[in-house]
């Protein structure tokens, strides 16, 4: 009974050592040289090893949601380029009005000063 078992043992063993195995050759073979240049603020503008409390600035969710909000609607161009032949001038329609409704969202960002850095 125990050798219908025996792929899934096997199976979880791999899957184990493909999962943790590059992570634990990292750890040993990787040189760990931490110097201030590392170890400073990088894109959220505050000391990493703070008070989670403290006050800062909303401008850097603000430019990460945009980020994210315009990535995702030019990822929604690949599959419409693929099937750009099967759509016809309808598909052809519908994407002119989503990237215009998408263009006219980034001006209003732009001009609101959203993108502005300080």
């Amino acid at each position: 009974m125990l050798q219908n078992y025996f792929p899934i043992l096997l199976f979880v063993i791999v899957g184990l050592l493909v999962g943790v195995g590059p992570i634990l050759l990292g750890r040993i073979l990787a040189p760990n040289k931490p110097d201030p240049e590392k170890l400073s603020p990088y894109e959220c503008g505050f000391e990493a090893f703070e008070d989670a409390r403290m006050k800062f600035d909303v401008r850097y969710y603000l430019v990460a949601i945009l980020f994210i909000l315009f990535d995702l609607e030019i990822a929604f161009l690949f599959p419409w380029a693929v099937v750009f032949k099967e759509l016809g001038m309808f598909g052809f329609g519908v994407m002119i009005e989503f990237i215009a409704v998408l263009t006219i969202g980034f001006v209003y960002l732009w001009k609101k000063g959203a993108l502005e850095w300080e």
